[in-house]
Formats: structure tokens, C-alpha cells, sequence
């Protein structure tokens, strides 16, 4: 069994895992700030924090590990708009510019944010917290360490980095210069010094605020996962996931927290784990700038929502990945083609043939290189290609396989990847007889003519694919 690996953004280098307690492994990954829809790139870190605990569970039967439980917490409150410690949460904002509820608000996104998940057959968490559920564990974690570890200014209750032993170590700011993305705010004692709590300012009337020791106000946003980890997971878990830019100062701030409450040096998780960047060709992608692209856009350009989690698996999460709309075609006609294979097999099953045991240990071998799935990948598509071994045991081999990978290829049917794009202007009649027109010219060697048809289906919204029995791939809502 190949020694099971991931890249520990703490020591910027590759580490054999192994679980703190075999019979509990413990992951918490940062959740959605809830004040509108998550965007292609929001979505990538939760295929690879799904990836990761569908290795773990893998993993587990093997190393006779037990349950793994993991923590996706929502963001409803304390999100500012930047990472400063100045301006409007996130929430508020929303509401303000909108005229709504905040609460409704958060629960319409939150709800939106659950069903993305399972369009792209993201398991759901162990649990799903609520920051505005645990204001009072957060307020009594904030009196814990105020009096070593904080100041108060009008603003609110401030965190003095300068307490805790090697602050920033996980971000490498010397290097990295990440407190230079951190606004000033007057009274500061160091620019990395950041809100634990922040005050309401007077003659404010937030929707969403509290009464605490430091003033009526709110939480800072890094201080609800040291909180709700640690409720759920324990002083010390095994993994923390969460996007790349989450590792320059949301997490070293939730590790200064972590260490003032436990006055020690522990940063709370062991492995601290990071998927980059989704970008355009513009750049990253992201929410403020109110020009993003949503699952719903995928599936409105007539493309399923796994054909995106396979395009987050062709690059390694360590990886930037570029969005293109071709890039995404390619992925979608990457899972119609394996989906076909499969359905191959099943008509074969009792064929005879050799063991597809030297696949199962290339596959292994990828998977617990750092979820390598890009290098997964390919062997999938030499064992569904490789007629020597037995169709059972291919079968029960991408079985296995696809329990890592999460595309449903035993459960998809070619149907199932149909998807009638917002644009398609034709019906299923329309369709099926512009489809015998074209197969009449085909058959008659006009051409011309035939590509002309499957041009007029192609801007309707119709993707013809030549042999496929299916004829067409999108179907009516």
C-alpha cells in the first residue's frame, strides 16, 4: 500500500499522513460566505475538500481507520469586505444595497451554496455550523484570552500578534508580503493586528449584532472557525483546508487564536491544506467584482455540473486552473466518453479476461501521491480501454476508483448528460427531424448540406455527435 501523502502548507512540503486518532480522523474546511452565490472558483475548493475526505474514506478500509468526520462551517455574519478591519461585513452590505432580511438572505444562499454541492456530487459534511449560531462560545472565547492577548479600541477588541510565538509562519509573510494586503486602522499597535470583536459605531443599527464585554457589535470573521473547530473537531484535528488566499491571513490568524486560548505553540490542525486559483482570462475570479460565473451559467450553456468537477480533477489542486468554455466542452466530452465505456462493459461483464490488479496499484499510487487525480486520470482511461482484462474486474475497478473521483460513472446514463441549454430554441421535434434530414444527406454524400444542418442545430443550442446513439445531447426541461 503506497504510504498516503499530502503537501502541508505549514512545512511547504509533502508529508505521510496519519490520523492524531485512527478511530476518528477529524478535517474542518472554510466554509461560504453566504451573501451571494458562490462562483466557479468558490466551488473548486469544495471538489477538492470532497476529493480529500473521499481519499481519507478510501483510504480508511484499508488502514483500518475509523469514522472521518468533517466540518464545512457558513459564513453569515463578520466577513468583511476586504481583509481589513475597516469597512462594511459582507452580510450587511448585501442587505443594505438589496432592502432584505439579512436572515433571509443568508438562508437563500446557503441554501443555493447546499444544492451546488450535490449537483456536483459533493457528499455533505458532517456538519454544516452557523457562525451566528455560536456568538456566545465565541464571546467566551474572547474573554479567555483578552487579557493576555488583546487591546480594546473604539473599534472593538483587537488581536496583538506580537503575543504569539512565530505569527505568520504558515503564510511566510516575510516572504510573501501578505500583511500588505491588510488596510490601516488607527490605534493599531502592528498592521497585522486584527478584530477578534468590532464594535457597532455609534448611532449604527446593524440587522445582525450582539452585546459583548468590548461593546454591541459582532464578530470578527477569523475567530468563528478557532471557535466551531475546536467545538467540533477538538483543540487539535488532523486537517485544515481552504483556498490559497485563506493561507496568507485568515488562517495564521485563526493559528495566533488558536495558540493564545491553548498558550502553547499547537496551530490546532496538523496538516494545513490549500487548492489555488480558478481564473479567467481577465484574472481571479471573485464575488466583489459582481461579474462571476455560477454553476447555473454551466448548466444555462448546456453543459452538467459534473463535467465541471471533472475539469477541476484534470488539474491538481495545488494548481492554478484556467476556466475556458472550451476547456470545459473537452471535460464534458471526457465524461461522455467514459460514461459510454462503462455502459460498454456492462454488456460484457462474464467475458473473460486477466486482473486489472497492476491498475488498481497505479491508481493507488496517484490518488495518495497529494490526490494526484490528474495522474489518476489517464490510468482510468487505460483500464477502460485495455481489452485483455476482464470486464468485472474493470468494472469493479472503476467502482473503486470513481468513489475517489465522485463522477457517478456507474450511475450516469448517457441520458443523464444531456442538458437543453437556456439558448436552445427547438424542440424535440424540431430536433429529430432536422436530425433525419441530416442523416439523409450524410447517406446521399451532400456534405454541404449536412454540415449546414448541424451548424443551424449547433447555434440552436444542439450538439450533434456523430454515432451517438443518442442523437442529440440535450433534452427538454
Amino acid at each position: 500500500m503506497t504510504p498516503l501523502t499530502f503537501y502541508n502548507s505549514l512545512s511547504r512540503s509533502l508529508e505521510e499522513f496519519r490520523p492524531l486518532d485512527p478511530a476518528d480522523v477529524r478535517v474542518y474546511s472554510c466554509g461560504p460566505t453566504v451573501y451571494n452565490y458562490a462562483h466557479l472558483g468558490n466551488l473548486r475548493a469544495y471538489v477538492f475538500t470532497d476529493t480529500l475526505a473521499r481519499v481519507l474514506k478510501w483510504r480508511a478500509a484499508e488502514a483500518g481507520w475509523g469514522a472521518l468526520t468533517h466540518v464545512i462551517n457558513i459564513t453569515d455574519v463578520g466577513h468583511l469586505q476586504s481583509d481589513a478591519d475597516a469597512g462594511e461585513d459582507k452580510m450587511e452590505a448585501r442587505a443594505k444595497a438589496t432592502g432584505q432580511d439579512i436572515w433571509a438572505i443568508a438562508a437563500h444562499y446557503t441554501a443555493a451554496f447546499k444544492q451546488n454541492l450535490r449537483d456536483l456530487n459533493i457528499a455533505d459534511p458532517t456538519a454544516f455550523p452557523l457562525a451566528t449560531d455560536h456568538i456566545v462560545e465565541m464571546i467566551a472565547f474572547g474573554e479567555t484570552i483578552a487579557a493576555k492577548h488583546c487591546y480594546q479600541l473604539d473599534g472593538g477588541l483587537y488581536f496583538d500578534v506580537s503575543t504569539v510565538p512565530d505569527y505568520g509562519r504558515l503564510a511566510r509573510a516575510r516572504e510573501d508580503e501578505g500583511e500588505s494586503r491588510i488596510d490601516p486602522v488607527a490605534g493599531k499597535r502592528h498592521p497585522q493586528d486584527f478584530a477578534i470583536w468590532r464594535a457597532s459605531d455609534p448611532g449604527e443599527h446593524r440587522q445582525m449584532e450582539w452585546d459583548s464585554p468590548w461593546g454591541r457589535g459582532a464578530p470578527g470573521w477569523h475567530l468563528e472557525c478557532s471557535v466551531m473547530s475546536r467545538k467540533y473537531l477538538g483543540a487539535s484535528f488532523d486537517i485544515h483546508t481552504g483556498g490559497i488566499d485563506h493561507r496568507e491571513i485568515h488562517h495564521p490568524n485563526e493559528i495566533a487564536q488558536n495558540q493564545a486560548f491553548c498558550g502553547c505553540a499547537a496551530t490546532g490542525a496538523t496538516f494545513w491544506m490549500h487548492n489555488n486559483f480558478l481564473v479567467d482570462r481577465t484574472g481571479k475570479m471573485a464575488k466583489s467584482s459582481g461579474d462571476f460565473l455560477t454553476l447555473q451559467a454551466v448548466v444555462d450553456r448546456g453543459f452538467h455540473p459534473l463535467a465541471y468537477r471533472l475539469m477541476c480533477l484534470q488539474a491538481h489542486y495545488r494548481s492554478e486552473m484556467e476556466f475556458s468554455w472550451d476547456g470545459l466542452s473537452a471535460a464534458s466530452v471526457r465524461l461522455k466518453r467514459l460514461v459510454h465505456a462503462v455502459d460498454a462493459l456492462r454488456a460484457r461483464a462474464m467475458s473473460p479476461g486477466v486482473s486489472a490488479a497492476s491498475y488498481r496499484e497505479r491508481l493507488d499510487a496517484a490518488l495518495a501521491d497529494d490526490l494526484n487525480t490528474p495522474r489518476a486520470l489517464p490510468v482510468l482511461d487505460e483500464l477502460l480501454a485495455d481489452k485483455r482484462v476482464a470486464p468485472a474486474d474493470r468494472l469493479a475497478t472503476v467502482a473503486g476508483v470513481d468513489a475517489v473521483l465522485g463522477l457517478g460513472l456507474l450511475s450516469l446514463r448517457r441520458e443523464d448528460l444531456r442538458v437543453r441549454p437556456a439558448s436552445a430554441t427547438l424542440d424535440e421535434a424540431a430536433v429529430a427531424a432536422r436530425l433525419m434530414e441530416r442523416r439523409e444527406a450524410r447517406a446521399a454524400k451532400d456534405f454541404p448540406r449536412s454540415d449546414a444542418i448541424r451548424d443551424e442545430l449547433a447555434a440552436a443550442g444542439v450538439e450533434v455527435m456523430d454515432g451517438d446513439p443518442l442523437g442529440w445531447d440535450w433534452k427538454l426541461a
